[in-house]
């Protein structure tokens, strides 16, 4: 199923411009409605924020405006600070980004984690400081035959079809113990256009899944990562056996996940 409707998170950091550009360029992509929802807390509007988060409709209608793209502004409820304010049940794609100690105060708490565990929809999520370059050309696929994994691969499918290289990432036991699954999941795959190629990393005990995932990334020359989101909040269990947190709490670029 397409990307029809994409949500943005907006709020009154500086993380804001590259995030509100990205979302409108998947929309583009995807011609889907963009969803612009404004997560700022009350202190955002007070101090050296205020500009910016009293200038956050202007921001995100202009930039639509410019992109000729369908889309609507939205406020979350500022009282609650629950996801289930947060318009996210209704997209296909959030976009947000991770929460930073030095402005978290100035969005919203529920703003990524609580979205991405409890709202059913995938969150692609970038770094802090993030700056803009291109997303989804060459994609890696944690996987690990989970429930959460199947989720996360479905989910990015309509990024997935557009990507030039596709990547199945599996650290996996010693080499006698190797399942078929990537190889069911590439065929898989293959059915809806995508040809993935196989990354096995051997579970050897000398060195840890996200420590080979990022080894991964490097040799791929990957711009974005997929991956399951497991446990509930806050983030008890892990990616691949016990690093979600890890992943998501030291992303260097664009994951997508899906719980």
């Amino acid at each position: 199923m397409p990307y029809k409707d994409i949500l943005v998170f907006l709020d009154a950091t500086g993380d804001t411009p590259t995030r509100l550009d990205l979302a409108i360029t998947l929309a583009g992509q995807h011609e889907a409605r963009l969803l612009g929802v404004d997560v700022s807390t009350p202190a955002a509007f007070e101090g050296q924020w205020k500009d910016q988060a009293t200038g956050l409709q202007d921001l995100f209608l202009t930039r639509l405006g410019r992109a000729g793209l369908d889309g609507e502004f939205r406020v979350a409820d500022r009282s609650t600070g629950s996801w289930k304010a947060l318009y996210a049940h209704f997209a296909d794609l959030v976009v947000a980004t991770q929460r930073h100690e030095s402005n978290a105060e100035f969005v919203l708490p529920a703003v990524p984690r609580d979205v991405l565990l409890s709202a059913g929809v995938p969150v692609l999520i970038l770094p802090p400081d993030w700056r803009p370059q291109p997303v989804g050309r060459n994609i890696v696929l944690a996987w690990n035959a989970s429930r959460e994994a199947t989720r996360a691969v479905h989910d990015a499918l309509p990024l997935l079809a557009r990507a030039e290289k596709v990547t199945l990432f599996e650290f996996a036991p010693p080499a006698d113990r190797i399942e078929s699954a990537p190889r069911l999941m590439a065929d898989h795959l293959r059915r809806h256009g995508v040809e993935a190629e196989l990354f096995t990393w051997p579970d050897l005990d000398d060195t840890s899944p996200v420590d080979a995932l990022f080894s991964c990334l490097d040799r791929q020359g990957s711009d974005l990562i997929v991956a399951g989101a497991y446990g509930h909040s806050p983030l008890a269990e892990g990616l691949l056996g016990g690093v979600s947190e890890d992943l998501i709490h030291n992303v260097s670029m664009p994951l997508l996940m899906s719980h």
